[in-house]
């Protein structure tokens, strides 16, 4: 009995019809016949009876219709299984996070985390951290790291790591010399955009308490080493996680200024689905990202 011929009697059975079986399987009704007609032959039974209404699953046929639809569900979720392996067989783990993580933090542990575990795979996603925790509960990812004020629902979400979000200005600005300031203190000067939350009106939802007046968006830029280069040339200023800004600081005659707001301080989550569904190696994963 191969896989294909009960696909066809599950069509036929569920259809009660060769014809509409066969279109459903994309076959000619003749082929459907002949398949169906050979898989009687060496199983020794009727499983079909025909009539001018269409078919109809003998008591055999009817059993066999339920053995097949259990089988066939057991090689799509053994398919789904092995979807967690790379072409080399070994683990491959889904990981979705968002940018400012990816670019701070999951180099380094992912790189610790591969010399622990030198036969694993990690996938690496990017996502915006307001879709993170819905790829996670769909089955997309297997671990997703994001960032808000509060745990998101539908997931299991575990502390990770803490960042601040900095002001970047040109060596030289009137600022530069400030070490540390409040995002109003700023307001006088062009601002370059992406912000917190991505969208203006969202950032303003966020830190609008704590300033006396909307933001003045020059250009909407959403790479941060594009934003840092346009900073340097005058352009505006950006806010840029603080971890981030520092990579480029040195290299781009920049001055990088904490933000003393609340709002700057962000808390990063790592979220499951399920923590006891985890495979081992997905469990090693999420162990080790939480104790770096």
């Amino acid at each position: 009995m191969d896989l294909s011929s009960l696909e066809i009697l599950i069509a036929a059975i569920e259809e009660k019809s060769l014809s509409r079986g066969a279109e459903r399987v994309h076959l000619v009704t003749s082929a459907v016949s002949k398949r169906i007609t050979e898989l009687e032959r060496r199983l020794g039974t009727t499983l079909l009876r025909r009539h001018g209404r269409g078919v109809e699953a003998t008591p055999a046929g009817a059993m066999l219709y339920q053995q097949a639809k259990a089988i066939l569900r057991n090689v799509a979720q053994a398919r789904e299984l092995l979807g967690a392996f790379s072409d080399s067989g070994a683990p491959k783990l889904r990981l979705v996070a968002n940018a400012s993580t990816m670019l701070q933090f999951l180099p380094a542990d992912i790189s610790s985390f591969a010399r622990k575990q030198p036969g694993s795979r990690v996938d690496l996603v990017e996502a915006f951290s307001f879709d993170v925790p819905r790829m996670v509960a769909d089955g997309q990812a297997d671990i997703g790291i994001y960032h808000a004020e509060h745990p998101a629902s539908g997931v299991t979400s575990m502390p990770y790591r803490t960042d601040r979000e900095a002001l970047v200005v040109p060596i030289g600005h009137p600022l530069s010399q400030r070490g540390s300031l409040r995002l109003d203190e700023a307001l006088d000067y062009d601002f370059l955009g992406n912000f917190p939350r991505h969208s203006l009106d969202e950032f303003l939802l966020l830190a609008g308490p704590s300033i006396s007046r909307p933001l003045r968006v020059r250009a909407q830029v959403a790479n941060p080493e594009a934003r840092c280069a346009m900073v340097r040339e005058g352009m505006g200023l950006a806010i840029i996680p603080e971890g981030i800004a520092r990579n480029y600081q040195q290299r781009m005659g920049l001055a990088v200024l904490a933000l003393t707001d609340a709002w700057a301080q962000r808390q990063l989550y790592a979220c499951v689905r399920d923590v006891n569904a985890l495979s081992l190696q997905a469990r090693a994963l999420l162990d080790h990202l939480l104790m770096v």
